[in-house]
C-alpha cells in the first residue's frame, strides 16, 4: 500500500539533524526523498563517530550510528553544486520536486542560484523550507546556530539541572539535541500545511524555520509562568514547577518517578505508602497546597520511598493506579516489555552493514502505515539511478559528470 505522502517528492539539501529529521518523517510517510550530499564527504554526521555500525562479522564499517538515526527512506545523490553544472542538476531536481529542505546560512544558497527566489521561477509550486539557527530576519540572522547554543540562549538550560544548593547544581543541556528534533517536527508540520495550501491555490511558498523560535515555543508552561508573573523560573532538578509530587524519589535500590496529576491520585499514593492521613492533611490535600508546602511533603515522601525497592514500589503503585515508573537506561528501555510489544526496535538490510537496528517511527496510521523502504543510504548510492530515471541522463553524460567530479 502506498504511503500517505507517496505523491510527493522531497529534495533534501539539509545536513546534521533538524532538516534530515523532517525529511525522514516525510519519507516514512511515503514521500520520495532525494538527499543531495557533497561528493566524497557527504552529510557531516557521516563522520560523527564512533560508534560506527558493525557488519555481520562484527567489524566496524564507516557508516556512523548518528547518520543512521535520521536518514532512512532516502536516496543519496552526490552533487557538487559549487560547480555550474552541479547547480544546473540541482535546479532540474527542484523543477521535478514538490518540497525542498535546506539548512544553509541565510542567503548561503543564493550564490549558487539555489535560493527560494530563483527556484520559485523554476518551479512556482515548490514548497521551500529553510532551517537556520535564528531565522531569516533579526540581528542574529547571520549567526550559525547549533542545538547546544540554542538550548542555552533560548532558556531551556536555565530550567534544566539541579537547583541551587543541591549536589551537581548548575545548568545542563537535555541529553539529546531536543531543539533540533523539535524543529524537524515543526518543519514537517509546516511543510504539510504549505502542501495543503498549494492544493487549494496552486502555489508554493517559503517556510522560515528557526531553532531559536522553536526552542522558546517549546518552553510551554515555563514560558507562560514567566510571562504571567514576571519571575524567571529556576532550575528544580526533576521536580515540576506547577504539580507536586511530580519528580524522582529514592528507593531501597535506586530511584523511581512518581507523577501525581490530581488530588485523587495523591490520596491513593498516600494510602499505598501507608500514610493515608497525608491525603487529607490540609497542607497537602490540594495541588495548590502541595505546591506551597512542597519541601515538607517531599521530605516526608522520600523517607517512605526508601523502604522498598523500585520494582516493589512500581508494582504496588501501579496496582493503586498511581502513575509511576523506573528510571531506565537504554539497555533496559529496549528490554522493556511495552517497548518490545510496540515494535519500537526494527531492523533493515543495509548494503554494507547487513542487518542494522533502527528505532521505528512512532506514527501509527491504520490505513497508510509507515513503510521502511530504504535503509540509511551509502554515500552516493542512488546518484546514477536518480539522474537516469528523473533527469533522463544517459550513461555517457553521467560518466562525463563523474569524470569532472560534478557528481
Amino acid at each position: 500500500m502506498a504511503g500517505s505522502l507517496s505523491q510527493l517528492r522531497v529534495l533534501d539539501l539539509s545536513r546534521v539533524l533538524a532538516g534530515p529529521w523532517a525529511s525522514q518523517i516525510l519519507g516514512d510517510l511515503g514521500a520520495d526523498v532525494i538527499k543531495v550530499e557533497r561528493p566524497g564527504a557527504g552529510d557531516d554526521t557521516r563522520t560523527w563517530a564512533p560508534p560506527y555500525v558493525k557488519n555481520a562479522q562484527g567489524d566496524a564499517t564507516r557508516e556512523s550510528a548518528y547518520f543512521m538515526c535520521t536518514n532512512r527512506n532516502k536516496k543519496s545523490v552526490t552533487i557538487d553544486f559549487t560547480q555550474p553544472e552541479g547547480q544546473a542538476l540541482v535546479r532540474e531536481l527542484a523543477r521535478n520536486s514538490d518540497v525542498l529542505i535546506e539548512n544553509f546560512k541565510v542567503d548561503g544558497l543564493k550564490q549558487y542560484g539555489l535560493d527560494y527566489a530563483t527556484l520559485r521561477e523554476v518551479n512556482p509550486r515548490l514548497v521551500y523550507c529553510s532551517i537556520t539557527g535564528f531565522g531569516q530576519t533579526g540581528p542574529y540572522a547571520q549567526r550559525a546556530g547549533y542545538d547546544f547554543l540554542i538550548q542555552g540562549l533560548g532558556g531551556l538550560m536555565s530550567v534544566t539541572g539541579r537547583r541551587d544548593g543541591e549536589d551537581g547544581e548548575g545548568p545542563l543541556k537535555v541529553g539529546v539535541a531536543l531543539t533540533d528534533v523539535m524543529t524537524g517536527l515543526y518543519a514537517a508540520i509546516a511543510i504539510l500545511a504549505a502542501i495543503s495550501h498549494r492544493g487549494e491555490h496552486g502555489e508554493g511558498q517559503h517556510i522560515d524555520m528557526s531553532l531559536l523560535d522553536v526552542g522558546v515555543a517549546c518552553l510551554a508552561n515555563q514560558a507562560m509562568n514567566y510571562l504571567h508573573t514576571g519571575v524567571a523560573p529556576k532550575r528544580m532538578g526533576n521536580a515540576h514547577p506547577n504539580v507536586v509530587p511530580y519528580q524522582d524519589f529514592p528507593t531501597a535500590d535506586g530511584d523511581m518517578i512518581i507523577a501525581v496529576g490530581n488530588d485523587g491520585q495523591f490520596a491513593r499514593l498516600c494510602a499505598a505508602l501507608g500514610r493515608p492521613e497525608l491525603g487529607t492533611d490540609p497542607r497537602y490535600a490540594s495541588n495548590e497546597a502541595r505546591v506551597h508546602n512542597r519541601d515538607s511533603l517531599i521530605q516526608t515522601l522520600r523517607g517512605l520511598t526508601t523502604q522498598r525497592t523500585t520494582d516493589d514500589w512500581v508494582a504496588r503503585l501501579e496496582a493503586a493506579s498511581v502513575p509511576c515508573g523506573p528510571i531506565n537506561d537504554l539497555e533496559r528501555v529496549f528490554r522493556d516489555p511495552q517497548v518490545i510489544a510496540r515494535n519500537v526496535r526494527i531492523a533493515m538490510e543495509h548494503p554494507v552493514a547487513g542487518s542494522v537496528p533502527l528505532v521505528a517511527s512512532p506514527m501509527r496510521l491504520s490505513g497508510t502505515p509507515v513503510e521502511y523502504r530504504y535503509p540509511p543510504p551509502v554515500l552516493g548510492e542512488h546518484t546514477r539511478a536518480v539522474l537516469q530515471d528523473l533527469l533522463r541522463l544517459d550513461d555517457a553524460a553521467i560518466e562525463r559528470l563523474a569524470a569532472e567530479r560534478v557528481i
